[in-house]
């Protein structure tokens, strides 16, 4: 008999929504190991890590916990965030301090449009749009590099600096990991997103570094925008869009728009990678805590169900992962939505749904 497989899985909620959603995603996978027949199970560490933990300590998680994460297979994340903490307290002081600290230079975020969900995009085929978004995790304008000068300046008269930084290596190693995804896609195409005619350092070494390695890629098709066109383009022109690769800001904030043109910021997934798999990697839902739904039971699950698929095919369970993504199509295109887009069902019914629609494709399988 094969020794069953064990995934330790760092688990960390959150704030907010985050912990009604993660719980959901473990349900998920919960029901994956008992139907593996014994080919995997997953073993689940809880960290009581974000906003409460630092109202309590004045730490957003231990002084220790990069450290006490680095044994896991992987790092299923729910949200962070919550009134009475400053924003750039709680990002800087839990999730960016884990994506910097191992390392999690890439960012994957899929745009899907699911059947069955409200259109907020006119185009006459929004069915068959899907691209997926490369986001520079390591750098750029999340380098935290900068300050403030309270040199007695007077009143209004305060400074502040903040640098973005883009190394030769950094703009690279992502380049070249969006044009090998794109060549796992149907349409062989990379769109690289810039704005090097203000920012003409650091982005255009990034333009640079991109027509030097697409050299290297020559059947793959490219192109390049500014971003602010790239941002219409996501609207007037979507089909023509495939694998996406752009830093750090921009790719966060193209990120939201897709989300939001396909139906929700809470349909969308996210994975936080070490692609070469030195230090685990990090998987968690692109919405925040909406801390105002909180508690409420009607949280969009669909996210975080969607980034536990993505760590399934991160830990080569790609069957299991196929089988999640197809379920929730399955659960959309039956009309079982949740109230963000436009359904009445609550966060526990959705999942009931997938899992349903798990054993169904399974046993069609």
């Amino acid at each position: 008999m094969t020794e069953t497989k064990k995934y330790r899985i760092a688990v960390i909620p959150g704030d907010g929504i985050g912990g009604e959603v993660v719980e959901q995603g473990l349900r998920v996978l919960e029901h994956l190991s008992k139907q593996s027949n014994g080919k995997f199970s997953f073993e689940n560490d809880f960290f009581p890590w974000g906003c409460e933990y630092y109202l309590k300590t004045g730490r957003m998680m231990d002084d220790d916990g990069v450290d006490r994460l680095r044994d896991y297979y992987s790092i299923y994340f729910g949200a962070v965030g919550f009134p009475g903490v400053p924003d750039h307290v709680s990002l800087w002081g839990l999730r960016l301090a884990i994506c910097q600290g191992f390392d999690q230079w890439a960012n994957i975020r899929p745009i899907e449009f699911l059947p069955g969900v409200p259109r907020r995009l006119n185009h006459p085929n929004v069915d068959s749009l899907n691209w997926i978004l490369i986001r520079e995790n390591s750098e750029g304008e999340y380098s935290g590099i900068g300050g403030r000068n309270f040199s007695g300046r007077g009143a209004g008269k305060e400074v502040a600096v903040q640098s973005a930084l883009f190394t030769e290596h950094g703009c690279e190693r992502i380049i070249r990991f969006a044009f090998d995804m794109a060549r796992t896609r149907k349409r062989k195409k990379v769109t690289s997103v810039t704005k090097s005619n203000a920012q003409q350092y650091g982005m255009v070494l990034w333009d640079e570094v991109f027509a030097r390695v697409s050299k290297d890629y020559p059947d793959v098709e490219t192109d390049q925008w500014l971003v602010d066109a790239m941002a219409a383009n996501f609207v007037l022109r979507p089909e023509e869009l495939e694998v996406v690769v752009a830093s750090n800001l921009f790719a966060d904030i193209l990120s939201d728009l897709g989300s939001a043109l396909a139906g929700s910021l809470g349909l969308a997934a996210s994975a936080n990678l070490n692609p070469e798999k030195r230090t685990p990697s990090m998987f968690e839902s692109v919405h925040g805590s909406a801390p105002d739904i909180a508690g409420k039971g009607i949280a969009n699950p669909i996210g975080a169900i969607g980034s536990a698929a993505l760590m399934l095919d991160h830990l080569g369970l790609k069957e299991e992962a196929e089988l999640v993504n197809k379920a929730i199509r399955e659960t959309t295109r039956q009309g079982i939505l949740t109230r963000d887009i436009g359904g009445t069902y609550n966060t526990v019914e959705i999942t009931d749904a997938i899992i349903g629609n798990l054993a169904n494709i399974k046993a069609e399988v």
